[in-house]
């Protein structure tokens, strides 16, 4: 790459799409054999040697991408890897093509920016040059796999200052082009630009007439119309980065574009994600809860998808910026657990920090899982190691980052290797431990036969049920709070039912149907009718909950 083949008619650029512009289905054509005299003429010019790859290996390769977030999550990590150069930002923001006025997707860093061999590596397939244990990148296709999930077609703008060259680069990875010309090869069209005396002028590598035929395509394939328009692109890069320009976005089959612009002027939301299976009374909580918002919004997505918080360097998402936000920092009762992996004998071993506790929102909302984190990077987020259905675990959240597994290409999950396996088992014994011990604390009937002689003498004490009902509804309009600690701003949702023999808590005047009851609760829930935790627990939980929801 590049090879000089300028093929097709021109003047479409943009507004030339593939037939069908769902991913999933846009690898579904008959590729047409090569004609016999192309392979003669490649035996006589010495090119027979390079292996060749179809373009249908371009979407192949992208399906590695099961979901749009993924592969947007890999351009970011590009830009999260160039903080060792000198980056303080990544812009991800809606663009509009030219030619046909469709959107298109803009990332944009000001990194240390790629020289011709550099983009001629981030555009080949399986090239990486990322040898650092500490950056994220490894497998020399991200970029290819990412770009190829979102859109037909992509171009690059980078610039570079090695010593005292600066260069200029472009480079266009188009399905489309490749498609519709009947391409049997992977065709990368380049163009390389230099500094000279404070001009841009051409720089040729090969001969003129390839670097003419480059340009051509180019301009008939991309969203550009001339050298100066594309020379353009450079003017707000700086001295030094990358802009990826991504259009030709795929569509649902419904003919709607899979990245949604409108509904948000602030974030990029994912189309034909549902809600879940939540209550009508829990429905509004459970959507604004981060592990439900990450699986459509972008803004939420990627505010947890680094474990470590920036110090110089932003991600600005539609013109303003991502608050990142650490999960560990959202929990409560929290209790740190060392975990020494059984790998290799001779490997070293480093003990792994996994912070576990309860989310703020327990027990009201039954959001549990470990967020599993690699070289900083979010693979797993609530990942649900026990099986759901269960009052056990319930609303216990982990958060750890295992250096130790090796990641999926998708960066989506880990490999099923044994030592994965082991870990899955420990996490599992690490809810189950920790909720025995601290599920008193949000409201369960304690395991602990100790701690569940206590809570009898404190029913006995406190009077029996009807005095604990009395203290509840004293609790509720003293403090604002009801039996579950809610406060008073989402008693729009209801009063939580906590009985199991079919009494519960009510507001007084609150209608039967407001009623909210939690599910999966019933087999361990302290009942209102058989026992209460103590009053000075009750202010303490509730100081708990009022700074927690305060914050």
């Amino acid at each position: 790459m590049p090879v000089a083949m300028a093929g097709g008619s021109s003047g479409g650029g943009g507004g030339q799409v593939l037939d069908c512009r769902s991913f999933w289905k846009a690898g579904a054509y008959e590729a047409p054999a090569a004609p016999t005299h192309e392979f003669q003429d490649a035996l006589e010019t010495g090119d027979f040697d390079r292996a060749r790859v179809h373009p249908k290996f371009l979407h192949t390769n992208a399906t590695s991408h099961k979901w749009a977030f993924g592969a947007i999550a890999e351009l970011l990590d590009n830009a999260v890897d160039e903080i060792n150069n000198g980056a303080t930002f990544i812009k991800v923001d809606k663009s509009i093509n030219l030619k046909d006025n469709s959107p298109m997707l803009l990332f944009q860093d000001d990194g240390g920016g790629m020289d011709p061999e550099g983009v001629r590596r981030c555009m080949s397939l399986g090239f990486s040059t990322k040898k650092s244990k500490n950056l994220i990148g490894q497998y020399g296709n991200g970029f290819k796999t990412s770009t190829m999930r979102l859109g037909a077609d992509a171009i690059v703008f980078t610039r570079a200052i090695r010593g005292s060259n600066v260069t200029l680069s472009i480079g266009l990875l188009s399905y489309t082009f490749l498609r519709r010309t009947m391409k049997d090869d992977i065709v990368v069209p380049m163009l390389d630009f230099k500094i000279q005396d404070g001009d841009i002028v051409p720089l040729v590598y090969g001969s003129q007439g390839d670097w003419d035929s480059s340009l051509k395509i180019i301009l008939d394939w991309s969203p550009f119309s001339s050298k100066e328009e594309l020379l353009q692109q450079f003017q707000d890069v700086g001295s030094h980065g990358t802009k990826v320009v991504v259009y030709n976005l795929w569509m649902n089959d419904d003919g709607l574009l899979e990245l949604d612009f409108e509904d948000d002027d602030e974030d990029i939301l994912l189309r034909d994600q549902g809600s879940g299976g939540a209550t009508k009374g829990q429905k509004e909580i459970v959507q604004q809860h981060i592990s439900h918002r990450l699986r459509f919004s972008l803004r939420a997505y990627t505010s947890i998808l680094y474990l470590k918080k920036f110090d110089n360097f932003r991600i600005i998402l539609r013109g303003k910026a991502v608050e990142q936000i650490c999960i560990t920092d959202e929990l409560k009762f929290k209790k740190v657990v060392t975990y020494k992996p059984q790998a290799a004998h001779d490997s070293q071993v480093v003990p792994v920090k996994v912070d576990v506790g309860f989310a703020k929102e327990a027990p009201i909302l039954g959001i549990f899982g470990m967020n599993v984190y690699h070289k900083n990077r979010l693979i797993m987020p609530f990942w649900k190691v026990l099986q759901e259905g269960s009052s056990r675990g319930r609303s216990v959240v982990g958060v750890l980052e295992a250096n130790f597994i090796e990641p999926a290409h998708d960066k989506q999950d880990f490999e099923r290797t044994p030592l994965f396996i082991r870990l899955e088992a420990k996490l599992r014994q690490i809810i189950v431990d920790f909720w025995k011990e601290k599920c008193h604390l949000i409201g369960y009937q304690p395991t602990d036969p100790h701690l569940r002689s206590q809570y009898k003498a404190t029913l006995k004490d406190s009077g029996g049920p009807a005095q604990v009902h009395h203290k509840a509804s004293s609790a509720r309009r003293t403090r604002g709070l009801s039996s579950n600690l809610l406060p008073e701003t989402y008693d729009d949702i209801a009063v939580v039912g906590l009985a199991n023999n079919g009494s519960h808590l009510q507001s007084s005047g609150q209608a039967e149907e407001n009623n909210m009851e939690l599910e999966g609760l019933d087999e361990d829930l302290v009942e209102f009718g058989s026992g209460v935790l103590d009053s000075n627990f009750i202010e303490k939980l509730s100081e708990e909950n009022i700074a927690l929801f305060s914050r």
